[in-house]
């Protein structure tokens, strides 16, 4: 058994169990997620099964696009609903100053990574410093959002989609949206729907996935072309050997033996074919 799994992850839960509950669930000894997403978060957790796990590079620098909730008028030390409330403001702008300053995160831009994260300081997340009452500051980092959409504000409650890059931490938007308005915010709740080509709308809950809800890996890569090789050229491929006299237009494939049996990613490049991943 090897390949995806789609799931939807309930809110309260980490994605941690969640990839203990489904390696019991399925009996298999090797499951990994593409991607965390924190306990008071829900929606699509991709799970990579047994030899799938090598393929998950491809994924983890992959897009997501998330629904959220950003709650104005108040800031916590968590940067979300379960954090303690360290600002509050009954001065709450308008419907439109809040779209207007919304869309200014359009774009790249440096963000600061929240306090309560999984980043690393001497080898220790930094929210095992922020839980003792150390807060840690990592320097800013690149983000880019693609787009921001399906804006809606009513009860100091501002409602979104964002397409972002990876490393994109939206309760740092959520804090900063706050501040730039004056009036502090957090975030209330999270969606993921999407992450590269894998969708929430496919997805099962943990208790009715079946074995026959796999995505095969080859299944995965539906961008990339497909390109069989003989017999002769398997053997230099398995082995790391370039193949050359390759016609095809350069970049990423999905290579077949000619049986059609999938046999790994491979690139070409200068009219040369080598492999990238293997099954």
């Amino acid at each position: 058994m090897n390949g995806f799994f789609l799931l939807k992850k309930e809110q309260g839960h980490s994605s941690n169990n969640v990839v203990q509950e489904i390696k019991k669930k399925i009996k298999v000894k090797k499951v990994g997620h593409l991607g965390t997403l924190d306990p008071m978060a829900a929606g699509l957790l991709v799970l990579a099964v047994n030899r799938a796990t090598k393929f998950s590079n491809y994924f983890l620098e992959s897009d997501k696009s998330y629904d959220v909730e950003v709650e104005l008028g108040c800031s916590t030390d968590t940067d979300d609903s379960t954090g303690n409330i360290i600002f509050q403001s009954n001065s709450i702008p308008d419907k439109a100053s809040v779209k207007k300053e919304l869309l200014l995160f359009k774009g790249e831009s440096l963000q600061i990574p929240p306090f309560f994260s999984a980043l690393k300081h001497k080898g220790k997340p930094l929210y095992k410093y922020a839980r003792q009452g150390e807060y840690i500051s990592k320097p800013p980092r690149k983000i880019f959002v693609k787009q921001i959409s399906n804006f809606n504000f009513q009860n100091n409650i501002c409602s979104f989609r964002i397409d972002c890059t990876k490393g994109t931490y939206i309760r740092s938007i959520a804090r900063d949206l706050g501040e730039r308005l004056g009036c502090g915010a957090h975030m209330k709740k999270l969606i993921r729907v999407s992450q590269d080509i894998f969708s929430l709308s496919d997805a099962t809950n943990s208790k009715d996935l079946k074995i026959e809800d796999i995505i095969k890996i080859e299944d995965a890569f539906p961008n990339f072309s497909i390109i069989n090789i003989s017999n002769d050229n398997l053997k230099k491929f398995i082995n790391g050997v370039e193949i050359n006299g390759i016609e095809e237009k350069e970049g990423l494939y999905r290579v077949f033996d000619l049986n059609n049996d999938f046999i790994g990613i491979g690139e070409i490049k200068d009219n040369t074919l080598k492999h990238k991943q293997l099954v």
